[in-house]
């Protein structure tokens, strides 16, 4: 395995997340199922928690992102928790990234941040385990689902691995049980666009695609839940916003995306 594999599986994987039955995963059992050394597995961890910082530290000395945090609606303890796919689950993803402004920015809330996102996971897989949702307590819900919904087999035109009316159907019973009957705000962000033809170039997407046709619809179905609704295009707008393979996005896009967040958030007092 080379370096530039294992940064991107302890990137975008969390044996912890997706093995939920598992209570305690130590560094060695991680390493292994990452096929690697302890060493070289926490050197890899160490460099992702080096990139987090920096961009962290780049976005906190932007002066709209200080005068964002300055005016979020949140109080102190509040419980905010983040559901979805790889675009989450990503160690550098918009929420690690907006988790990290808060701690630095607004230490006075002492907020109880967690990342529940599992990469590859559908609506359909995440509704199927929303119990452990509903017990978290959430105050707030960032939810960020159905781009792996939209996958589609053969071709732009092929069929879909969850259909768009199954994919509605669950967000909305996502909606109605993760909050576990308390009065849960909610922030639904849309899946970001995608270069279709890095995409059709990658050759581990033999055989799937995904096309931004299918995240447009998705975005339209998102804006009758009467919730606020993030627009994640706009993050792709920096330079080189993709990674090789066309669906994942850079840290840079991802920083654009947590600072759009933390602003839309900040916009939303009531």
């Amino acid at each position: 395995m080379t370096d530039a594999q294992l940064e991107k599986l302890v990137r975008f994987q969390d044996p912890g997340r997706s093995l939920g039955y598992v209570r305690t995963m130590d560094d060695q059992t991680r390493a292994t199922l990452f096929g690697t050394t302890v060493r070289e597995f926490l050197v890899a961890e160490r460099e992702l928690e080096d990139s987090k910082r920096a961009a962290v530290e780049s976005l906190g000395a932007r002066p709209d992102v200080r005068a964002a945090l300055a005016a979020v609606p949140l109080r102190s303890g509040q419980t905010i928790v983040a559901l979805g796919e790889s675009s989450t689950a990503d160690r550098l993803s918009w929420f690690e990234l907006l988790a990290g402004l808060l701690a630095a920015g607004r230490p006075d809330l002492d907020l109880n941040v967690r990342n529940l996102s599992v990469s590859g996971a559908t609506t359909t897989q995440t509704l199927a385990g929303i119990g452990q949702f509903a017990r978290t307590g959430a105050d707030w819900i960032l939810c960020m689902l159905g781009g792996n919904d939209a996958r589609r087999f053969d071709s732009a035109e092929g069929p879909r691995l969850v259909s768009e009316p199954e994919t509605e159907r669950n967000l909305r019973l996502i909606r109605r049980r993760a909050g576990g009957g308390r009065d849960v705000r909610w922030v639904w962000l849309t899946p970001t666009p995608v270069d279709e033809a890095k995409i059709a170039a990658y050759p581990y997407f033999a055989g799937i695609t995904w096309t931004n046709r299918d995240v447009s619809a998705l975005a339209g179905t998102l804006g009758g839940t009467g919730d606020l609704v993030v627009d994640s295009g706009p993050s792709v707008g920096v330079d080189e916003p993709f990674l090789e393979d066309g669906l994942h996005t850079t840290l840079a896009a991802q920083a654009s995306l947590a600072a759009h967040v933390l602003a839309a958030l900040a916009s939303s007092r009531r």
